[in-house]
């Protein structure tokens, strides 16, 4: 008998993808401690390197070569990624909030997010100003301003190095687009005044080869659109104005109760806060046995400590010590592909400093660009035939793309016996049922979803608009619902935590679509799988799929390509942001789009059996054909440079076999890509289609007209 899985039992929460944290992912998933099941908290799906940023402005590098792809560490590392700010711990019941969703649990958290270099004491600074930290914003502010035209201002405030090289780095960027530029350092103090003499003198020099003016002594009193005023009454006229002025730590952690320093959170020497169970590493982080200055290297060397440490708390054994070196090396750009170097008071300078920084980088960086490959574990021996077979050359898909096939679900349906009570009429299609209940009429359909998501939060939104979408699809009002779920197995306390989660959401889903929860069901199995049963009530007779008729316009409310990017994030092969984009898609509601559709002549939600096997469904319902244009068919972001790189869910074939003859083009199989909480297709009468569908635009509605029906039976056409 094989053994079970082994439950989770700890919640390991990691707030913020800094560098530290990144490399404990990275380590925890060729090492993990069993049942720990790990969490990262981030605002976005990926965490930028500093360390390129002057780099990336001055035009060396493109911004995607900055990024950590945190949804792809996270599946490498079998970590939830909950894509979302933390404001705040409540650590008398070991809470973290994160705004927009139930607070997550935690019994050990860590804390990487960072610094700020916002400004927001100074006059007009978050009116007119980027501060240059976080990254994302600024490089995306930063890009906009550089591909501009004409004659360019720029103001810096901060003298420090990070300042130093922001300035130089633009300098040369601008001087490079053939844009004449005006490139301001401004200090309070001295410029570069923490510096060494011999480092100092070097980088004097190399501001002033980029012709960056310095301002020194220089205290500021507003920004405006004009530029930056000073307490002189003098006008520093710029129209790109950033802060690079020393670290300002997040506001929400003075929140938290733990012992600060100076807004820090402050640490002993095996990184712990004041509370036991919480560390906090990098920027964020004070050093309270040895204080260091914020600089990326200390934070790269504190993840084996902090990854030994995690492991020691969560499994009761030692800790070790964190021991900072002295000194380190400091390289900084200098505009050009040139850079400087200081250690030990000794100062160097030129192109092969530059190249030797890039190397250093690129090495760090390449640690998340290709992460180790673990060999999964053998197949027993002797098994049974068929087995591996059965198993596929890749992992099974979650959403809709693990459900059955249209082919087999059909074969089976049609075999089933007719239940012959008057009160109860099918609908066409294979879930949905009319009921007459008194004098009302009410629908009921169902759906499951194997998580595709290790969120439950946003597992349970996926699942419950999918659900939805059945009943408007056929023009009914939700009214009540029941919910199934089966969870892994887990402690009694991560049990509680992810019940909370999941149906605080599922509430809140189904309060906002007008429904009501009622009860439910809850097992334990292999994974997590949620679904719903909902009944609505019509006020008119029900949009079913057998209404179409020719000349009728077909309208798609929404992109597809999810199966295939979800296929692709199962393998590392799709970016964080793609992926990030599709989960988005699949949380939001239909509600506006089905309000917008109910004078539809026919109308079915898109999922497992893709785009064009509903609309076959659709044509068969209705005894009629179609056209469908596929170079009209809204795309999600990646899905077409996936599905040209071979990629496909797990459940295409099958939807590949239901229409034989089908093209065989990169565009034509996302027509059969299986969809997870997909849009409305509509067949709308041809007067009605224009208004509809500047109506659903109107509304936010990213839809289009794909096709019109046709008389040709049974018979989809593609043009």
């Amino acid at each position: 008998m094989q053994p079970p899985p082994l439950p989770l039992t700890r919640d390991l929460v990691l707030i913020g993808g800094g560098h530290t944290h990144a490399l404990v992912l990275r380590k925890w998933g060729m090492d993990p401690l069993p049942g720990v099941r790990v969490t990262l908290i981030n605002p976005g799906p990926t965490a930028p390197y500093s360390g390129m940023l002057p780099g990336h402005v001055a035009g060396h590098y493109d911004r995607d070569a900055l990024d950590i792809d945190l949804v792809r560490l996270a599946r490498f590392a079998g970590a939830r990624l909950i894509l979302g700010a933390a404001a705040g711990i409540d650590r008398a019941n070991r809470l973290i909030h994160v705004p927009g969703r139930p607070p997550v649990g935690y019994d050990v958290g860590s804390i990487d997010i960072g610094i700020t270099s916002d400004m927001p004491a100074l006059p007009g600074f978050a009116d007119h100003a980027v501060p240059a930290k976080p990254l994302g914003p600024f490089a995306a502010r930063w890009g906009d301003y550089l591909s501009g035209a004409g004659p360019a201002s720029v103001a810096v405030i901060g003298g420090g190095v990070a300042g130093a090289e922001l300035s130089m780095a633009m300098a040369h960027a601008l001087a490079g687009a053939g844009r004449p530029a005006q490139v301001h350092l401004i200090d309070a103090q001295q410029v570069l005044g923490t510096l060494r003499a011999p480092a100092r003198l070097r980088l004097l020099d190399a501001l002033m080869a980029q012709n960056v003016t310095l301002h020194e002594q220089a205290e500021i009193t507003g920004i405006s659109a004009a530029g930056v005023t000073l307490a002189n009454g003098r006008l520093i006229e710029a129209r790109f104005v950033t802060g690079a002025a020393g670290a300002r730590p997040y506001e929400w952690l003075s929140q938290t109760g733990l012992a600060l320093h100076q807004g820090f959170v402050t640490v002993d020497n095996r990184l712990r806060s004041s509370d036991p169970n919480i560390f906090a590493v990098g920027d964020c982080a004070h050093l309270s046995f040895d204080p260091r200055p914020k600089a990326g290297v200390y934070a790269v060397r504190q993840a084996p400590v902090l990854y030994d440490n995690l492991r020691g708390t969560l499994a009761g054994t030692g800790l070790r010590p964190y021991r900072p070196q002295r000194d380190y090396l400091k390289l900084i750009s200098l505009g050009g592909k040139a850079a400087l170097g200081d250690r030990f008071g000794l100062a160097f300078s030129g192109p092969w400093v530059w190249r030797w920084k890039d190397r250093i980088d690129q090495r760090f960086m390449d640690r998340f660009r290709d992460l180790p490959h673990m060999t999964p574990p053998a197949l027993p021996w002797p098994r049974a035939h068929g087995l591996r077979e059965a198993m596929g050359p890749k992992p099974m898909c979650g959403g809709c793309g693990s459900k059955v096939g249209r082919g087999t679900l059909n074969a089976v349906l049609h075999r089933t016996t007719p239940h012959g009570r008057s009160d109860i009429t099918p609908l066409p299609g294979d879930d949905a049922a009319l009921l007459q209940t008194g004098g009302a009429r009410q629908v009921i359909s169902t759906d499951h979803l194997r998580a595709l998501t290790d969120d439950p939060v946003v597992m349970t939104r996926i699942a419950a608009q999918h659900a939805l979408n059945d009943i408007w699809a056929m023009g009914a009002n939700p009214q009540a619902a029941t919910a199934t779920l089966i969870l892994p197995r887990l402690s009694d306390a991560l049990t509680r935590r992810t019940m909370d989660e999941i149906m605080t959401t599922a509430s809140e889903a189904m309060a906002e679509a007008g429904a009501a929860i009622v009860g439910g069901h809850s097992s334990v199995g292999s994974e997590l799988t949620i679904g719903f049963t909902i009944t609505g009530l019509l006020d008119a007779p029900p949009i079913t799929l057998a209404g179409a008729r020719p000349g009728d316009k077909l309208i798609l409310t929404r992109p597809v390509g999810t199966g295939v990017i979800m296929a692709a994030e199962m393998t590392g092969a799709a970016p964080g942001d793609w992926v990030a984009g599709a989960l988005a898609q699949m949380c939001r509601s239909n509600r506006t789009a089905a309000g917008l559709l109910r004078h539809a002549s026919a109308m079915t939600d898109v999922t497992g059996f893709g785009l064009a096997g509903h609309l076959q469904g659709m044509c068969e319902a209705s005894r009629v054909g179609a056209l469908l244009r596929p170079e009209t068919v809204p795309l999600l972001p990646g899905a077409l440079r996936l599905a040209e790189r071979g990629i496909r869910s797990s459940l295409f074939p099958q939807n590949r076999a239901a229409l034989p003859g089908w093209l065989d083009t990169a565009l034509c199989d996302l027509m059969l890509d299986p969809q997870t909480s997909g849009g409305l297709l509509a067949a709308v009468a041809p007067d009605r289609a224009d208004a509809t569908l500047a109506a659903l635009r109107d509304a936010g509605e990213p839809a289009a007209i794909v096709g019109e029906i046709t008389a040709n039976a049974g018979q989809i056409a593609l043009d």
